[in-house]
């Protein structure tokens, strides 16, 4: 059974394991100085940043739409077995809605929430491709991904409030507070939602440091695979430095992930999390 795998730009899975498992991506928009642009393909976050660091308003971005998803689905349904695609999280974008309402015309195209975003719809991606290698039925693997998901792991840490701020998604004086005493929040993903979890205090990498040893502290990671992704990091050593401690920690495969538009636009540069799926 020959089976396609497709996912929303949002899974910021590096190209290397995209061509591996020939997983297709489907872009999301940005838009940003009076245009609209596809996420990956036209623009990508340095594009953000020079835009905010340049004085302007901070881009919104905008799910994939239905007629983008029926060219899609009409294009790769004749070819397959099946196709199954699996989209940010519907609390997130609606994305999955309307993929959806795209499906109903195609009864061979599957459609699976990963109540996630980057990174962390990314394993969810990994682990439908290496199903379906395995000879996998499509509403078998749908099934998996549907168990696999309150499993992720996804958490991050801004440097700074600044693009949350922006975006009104945090009060700014709640920002200058945090800035004021050396604060880096992390962001944990819970139930589909995005909240504040620990915050911790110092620079950006005493931050990770911290935050990467409370990650692995619990002692019921699935060590198989982890990913860190990061938005850019003005010290290029600490994203090789996260990745030493999270190889030391005894996983098997690390992956190096950039946080794509989206990300990039609710967080700004300096934003790293390690994201894998607890056992």
């Amino acid at each position: 059974m020959s089976i396609k795998i497709t996912a929303t730009s949002t899974c910021d899975l590096p190209a290397e394991l995209l061509a591996r498992y020939d997983i297709g991506v489907v872009p999301l928009y940005v838009s940003f100085g009076g245009n609209t642009y596809r996420d990956g393909v036209d623009a990508g976050p340095e594009d953000i940043f020079r835009h905010v660091e340049g004085g302007g308003q901070l881009p919104s971005t905008a799910a994939v739409n239905i007629d983008d998803y029926q060219k899609l689905f009409a294009e790769l349904s004749p070819k397959y077995d099946a196709v199954i695609h699996i989209t940010i999280g519907a609390e997130f974008s609606c994305c999955y809605q309307n993929a959806l309402v795209a499906a109903e015309d195609f009864p061979n195209v599957y459609v699976a929430d990963s109540r996630n975003l980057t990174a962390g719809q990314g394993l969810l991606v990994l682990e439908a491709a290496q199903a379906a290698e395995r000879g996998m039925s499509a509403p078998d693997i749908v099934k998996r991904i549907e168990s696999l998901v309150d499993k992720v792991d996804t958490t991050f840490v801004v440097d700074k409030l600044d693009y949350l701020v922006k975006g009104g998604r945090v009060p700014s004086l709640v920002a200058m507070g945090a800035n004021l005493l050396r604060l880096k929040p992390s962001i944990v993903l819970a139930n589909g939602r995005m909240g504040v979890g620990k915050k911790y205090r110092g620079t950006f990498e005493k931050a990770l440091d911290d935050y990467v040893a409370d990650l692995l502290s619990h002692g019921d990671a699935d060590l198989s695979r982890a990913f860190v992704v990061h938005s850019r990091c003005d010290d290029p050593a600490i994203v090789p430095a996260m990745m030493e401690k999270v190889r030391a920690a005894g996983f098997r495969e690390v992956s190096e992930a950039f946080a794509g538009c989206t990300i990039s636009c609710h967080c700004g540069p300096n934003t790293l999390g390690v994201i894998f799926m607890r056992k």
